[in-house]
């Protein structure tokens, strides 16, 4: 087949492409850093005409135009699988929603529950076989395009092509419209600062680190701070195997301490299922057979995370209770993120031999007013979203120390989360857990 002549039969302009849209419809937006341009600009420009239309995305890093036409939430809603800062912008601005559900159960949901009528996203250039690779972002893309009616890619020569095992990539011959993107650069991640609080919590974990080590992390000061330190530690072989791939994977190999020779399976390969940061990132990830990009219901499955032995866990929080309760995507009623794979990675990183989960934050947070505020809560704040349950926590950990929180009481944990809070607010903590039944005479105050 001539692959280049179908090429050219089916480009065509933006304006051209989005047409097919019409009001009502479900259009997904691909994932994160393959969320489209330039079709996203020609369907602001026609949603003036549009309406009740859904778009459906996730981890967006720069403002899509759609979001900049005037009112909205006339003519569309925001549906986002996770979200990121730009997103939830779409909340205040009352177009925006979340969709809950556990990261690794997208692309069998897209199976079996989801109509898309149109898929628009960007990919790599076509190779000469016919294939465009879907860059840093497989996740979940080969399961929306299986359902999608129509689907419209629009190539840009800066997405990195990445090398997977399977549903990495899709074929011309599936594909309706090709739009070019104009070379638009990549969006990037800007470095995330790192406080001394994110230092002293990273040096509690790598010490618990060992040589051979398999690890996921996330983005963030904290997760950047394990990273640097990994790659400044005598670690040797360590191995990665993870949902979103960060600048700290990159400095890590950089530093010869990422051969993936102890990994029980994908030996010698970086696994992902997204991908997201600096264009060193995306320098580091083009054409390089080292990082497998992989759908992501087989980077998060549970059965696949516990595989790898000494399999290390390291995620964000944003409030802990006294009850081991982890609220990981809102703080009360203010949406944050989402469910994403925290959980099965909690829960694979246990089950794997040898394997640890880490959840780390600092211990405090300052208030608009000034004020310090505990992150080691009594309750919960109304509205705040349990993502790990209290049976589920592993190792929590801040800038005041480390705890195991697996298999204690409700009053031998309560006594060790308090143990790692800010001075300033344990007394109170020891009262609210006596309040609530969970503090014994003989705790240690």
């Amino acid at each position: 087949m001539d692959f280049k002549k179908i090429y050219q039969e089916k480009l065509t302009t933006p304006e051209k492409a989005v047409k097919v849209i019409k009001s009502g419809d479900w259009v997904d937006y691909g994932w994160s850093a393959a969320s489209p341009d330039v079709l996203d600009q020609a369907l602001a420009d026609r949603m003036p005409e549009l309406e009740n239309l859904n778009l459906r995305g996730g981890v967006i890093l720069r403002q899509p135009a759609v979001f900049r036409v005037e009112s909205p939430e006339k003519h569309f809603a925001w549906n986002s699988w996770h979200m990121t800062g730009v997103e939830r912008r779409a909340i205040d601005g009352g177009f925006g929603y979340y969709t809950p559900l556990r990261y690794s159960e997208m692309p069998r949901y897209y199976r079996e529950s989801l109509d898309v009528d149109v898929a628009i996203f960007q990919v790599a250039p076509m190779d000469e076989h016919g294939y465009f690779s879907f860059g840093p972002s497989p996740s979940h893309l080969a399961a929306m395009c299986e359902k999608a009616k129509v689907i419209i890619i629009e190539v840009n020569p800066n997405q990195p092509r990445t090398f997977g095992g399977y549903e990495d990539q899709i074929h011309i011959s599936k594909v309706d419209m090709i739009v070019e993107a104009e070379n638009s650069p990549m969006p990037c991640l800007g470095a995330p600062k790192v406080s001394d609080v994110d230092k002293a919590v990273a040096k509690l974990i790598v010490e618990q680190l060992p040589n051979g080590a398999c690890f996921q992390i996330g983005i963030g000061g904290m997760p950047s701070a394990v990273g640097a330190m990994i790659a400044e530690s005598d670690l040797q072989d360590l191995g990665a195997h993870t949902e979103m791939y960060v600048d700290a994977f990159v400095d890590i190999s950089n530093a010869g301490k990422m051969t993936g020779s102890k990994k029980n399976i994908d030996r010698y390969r970086q696994t992902f299922a997204f991908a997201a940061g600096s264009q060193k990132l995306y320098d580091f990830l083009d054409n390089n057979p080292e990082c497998m990009a992989a759908p992501v219901d087989y980077t998060n499955d549970i059965r696949v995370i516990s595989s790898l032995d000494n399999f290390i866990s390291i995620n964000n929080a944003v409030d802990v209770d006294l009850f081991g309760q982890v609220s990981s995507e809102s703080a009360g009623l203010k949406h944050i993120s989402g469910a994403g794979g925290q959980l099965d990675f909690v829960l694979g990183a246990y089950l794997s031999k040898g394997g640890k989960s880490f959840i780390c934050l600092s211990s405090t947070v300052q208030a608009k007013d000034g004020t310090l505020q505990s992150r080691l809560v009594p309750t919960l704040k109304e509205g705040s979203v349990v993502t790990d349950t209290r049976a589920n926590i592993h190792y929590l950990v801040t800038e005041y120390g480390m705890v195991n929180l697996k298999g204690m009481t409700t009053w031998q944990r309560a006594e060790a989360i308090i143990s790692v809070a800010h001075p300033d607010f344990k007394d109170d903590l020891v009262k609210a857990a006596e309040k609530m039944k969970i503090w014994r005479y003989s705790n240690r105050r």
